[in-house]
């Protein structure tokens, strides 16, 4: 009953910052599950792997449910979205290659610099200025390759690489929120069905597994992330979210310091 309690509520928190800050939630539920995952005694050089992966799997759900909601408001770019997403299934592809490569503690070392950096820029505000034009179909994709990469080797939606990029190509913010959202499906799906087929046959995962997917967790989050992803984008298009990014941007120090502790 403890362990579905913080699956929910994981969900709910992940759904929420979904929805608001137009990212995937992961680098809320990778450190929660690491955690958990820890508590239940699965072995160390799967359990990492195994956040990671069941992480993106729930983010294939709570993008559709944010997506939706900034589709309603006509705020979604989705010439842009197609263009992103050529290059990001390819990217989240060999985003799961490099991490299945990686020992445990290898990949919650690459995880705690990712919250560091991805902290750095919430919590000081640190965005390129706008000082180009979004390029055409060829640099779509190449940016849309880097973004899926690092999503799925950090287990997030990619919402905290697409932003960034897209304000820095003069894109409005709240489009850029919402056409980031969008992104998170492909990167999710692909690199979640990646996951199941690189895990596939692990002796060392532990019993209602599929692949690196967790399916309890999977399931828990996925319950209260998918509506709480519709209220985050309702939100977005109503509340000023500084003060929450700096909070965040807090939580997201100590992940690294408990990720990078593990991993040294």
């Amino acid at each position: 009953m403890i362990l579905l309690l913080s699956y929910l509520l994981v969900g709910a928190f992940a759904g929420l910052l979904a929805g608001l800050f137009g990212i995937g939630g992961g680098m809320v539920i990778v450190p929660v599950l690491v955690i958990t995952f820890e508590s239940l005694d699965f072995p160390s050089t799967v359990l990492t792997h195994m956040a990671v992966a069941t992480s993106l799997a729930t983010i294939a759900f709570t993008s559709l449910s944010s997506v939706h909601s900034h589709h309603k408001k006509g705020a979604v770019d989705w010439p842009v979205v197609k263009g992103l997403s050529a290059g990001i299934l390819i990217g989240a592809v060999f985003g799961v290659l490099t991490a299945d490569a990686l020992s445990g503690e290898g990949l919650q070392i690459v995880i705690g610099i990712s919250a560091l950096l991805m902290a750095a820029q919430m919590g000081f505000g640190l965005k390129p200025k706008p000082t180009r034009s979004l390029p055409g179909t060829t640099g779509l994709m190449t940016a849309g390759g880097g973004i899926g990469w690092a999503s799925a080797l950090f287990g997030i939606g990619g919402g905290s690489l697409t932003v960034p990029y897209l304000t820095w190509c003069n894109h409005q913010m709240q489009r850029s929120v919402a056409t980031a959202a969008a992104c998170g499906f492909p990167i999710a799906l692909v690199a979640g069905i990646s996951n199941i087929i690189v895990g596939w046959g692990n002796s060392e995962l532990p019993e209602q597994s599929f692949g690196y997917v967790y399916w309890p967790a999977l399931i828990g989050i996925v319950i209260t992330s998918v509506p709480f992803a519709r209220l985050g984008a309702h939100l977005a298009h109503k509340l000023s979210a500084e003060k929450l990014k700096k909070l965040f941007a807090i939580m997201l120090v100590m992940v690294a310091i408990k990720f990078l502790s593990n991993g040294l």
